[in-house]
């Protein structure tokens, strides 16, 4: 509810892409610094205290927001300095929650474990936006970041009565410089190794570097389209979160396909499909269903490639590997943003107004008005994505993972 309500509150103040933009990479720069020591400290530390942690750093976070906000000083530079820091702690958070789960369901449920996180995940997009582009009218800011300070007691709270299994401490503990060096490398040279993992990777780091080139103009897209009204983007985001928890309860009830490969390729072409046709439509009577289906396939995508991993990777090693893999995303992912974000309010957008040079050619098709620079942009990493998950099963290496890539071993619950 408070990035939806933050997001609203930037866009009325700036009415730019580019600061929305800015306001996710400045979450995710401090992600991808501290990620090579972070998979060394969830190997090595103690996870529960970990997951804690994250959440009281946002919590202290929230905090300092809503103090600034009450005492009229908030200001967009805020929103960037409170994301850097909440961006380092989350990462160490999410890292070590996902090495957890290894350890604490047996093997051949990985799939389904995957999923229900997804539930989880998208069950809080289908409340939190529509609540809060409803309330952010009713209560403002102020009333929004309150409820947000309240949760987060039952979330550290939930986290203190769960017990969170630690894996046996890797061999070498040394603090010589040369061996936390190999440490910080060991992740890059354990996926390296295998072409299976290599290529597993490359698929996803395409993937995300297309999603998040379009996601950084969704919020602004519906906005410019709407008349900057909330409440319809909260609605489509609530599309989203229906379709994610229907999509992750189907992935949970069924387990998965039997070849996950299958499951990752096919959730990409789901997922590129529904978004094109959502980028191209100019109305909520389609943006909902096409958003409901779009994220209908991230569950299936998602939980048979996080399966993979945690089938594929042992479980003291997770930490460093599932660091290295998340560092490419990463490092992609502010870069599409920062690409697709000033590209769409310089170039395409006033290009695509009545007069612009691509107005001619593309207007019968996006339309003239607010937001339509913006949508082209969104169908054409729309239809990368498809591309991505088709071009997987050309790639050998890629497509028969699950054979050639040995089991690593992880232990049952």
């Amino acid at each position: 509810m408070t990035g939806f309500a933050l997001g609203i509150w930037a866009w009325e103040i700036t009415g730019e892409a580019t600061t929305l933009a800015l306001v996710s990479v400045s979450t995710q720069i401090p992600r991808l610094l501290i990620l090579p020591f972070a998979g060394i400290i969830v190997d090595r530390w103690n996870r529960k205290l970990l997951l804690i942690v994250g959440d009281t750093i946002t919590v202290l976070s929230t905090v300092a927001i809503l103090l600034l906000y009450v005492s009229g000083n908030l200001q967009i530079w805020h929103l960037y300095a409170i994301g850097i820091i909440n961006g380092a702690f989350n990462q160490l958070q999410g890292l070590a929650y996902s090495a957890s789960i290894t350890l604490m369901v047996p093997r051949q449920q990985y799939t389904r474990a995957s999923s229900m996180g997804s539930v989880l995940h998208y069950g809080s997009i289908i409340i939190a936006p529509a609540l809060a582009g409803a309330l952010y009218y009713v209560i403002g800011l102020l009333g929004i970041l309150l409820i947000d300070i309240a949760t987060f007691a039952i979330a550290i709270s939930t986290v203190l009565f769960v017990h969170i299994p630690q894996p046996p401490l890797p061999e070498q503990t040394s603090q010589d410089p040369k061996n936390i060096w190999q440490e910080l490398q060991f992740g890059f040279r354990y996926i390296f190794a295998s072409p299976g993992l290599w290529a597993l990777l490359i698929a996803e780091s395409l993937f995300v570097f297309a999603h998040d080139f379009g996601g950084a103009l969704f919020r602004p897209m519906i906005l410019a389209r709407t008349g900057n009204d909330a409440r319809v983007l909260g609605t489509i985001s609530s599309a989203a979160g229906i379709g994610g928890v229907v999509g992750a309860v189907i992935v949970t009830t069924w387990g998965g396909p039997k070849r996950r490969i299958q499951g990752f390729l096919l959730g990409m072409v789901g997922a590129g499909i529904s978004k094109t046709i959502f980028g191209l439509a100019r109305t909520p009577l389609i943006w909902l269903p096409a958003q409901f289906c779009s994220s209908l396939n991230f569950p299936l995508k998602s939980s048979c490639s996080d399966a993979i991993w945690r089938l594929k990777v042992e479980p003291n090693l997770q930490g460093r590997v599932f660091a290295s893999r998340r560092m490419f995303a990463l490092a992609l992912s502010p870069i599409a943003k920062l690409i697709a974000a000033p590209l769409a309010d310089y170039v395409v957008e006033p290009a695509m107004m009545p007069g612009g040079t691509l107005a001619p050619l593309l207007g019968s098709i996006f339309g003239t008005n607010p937001g339509a620079g913006m949508a082209f942009l969104y169908v054409m990493s729309s239809i990368c994505l498809v591309l991505i998950g088709l071009g997987g099963y050309a790639f050998p290496s890629l497509r028969e993972v699950e054979d050639s890539v040995p089991s690593g071993g992880a232990t049952t619950a």
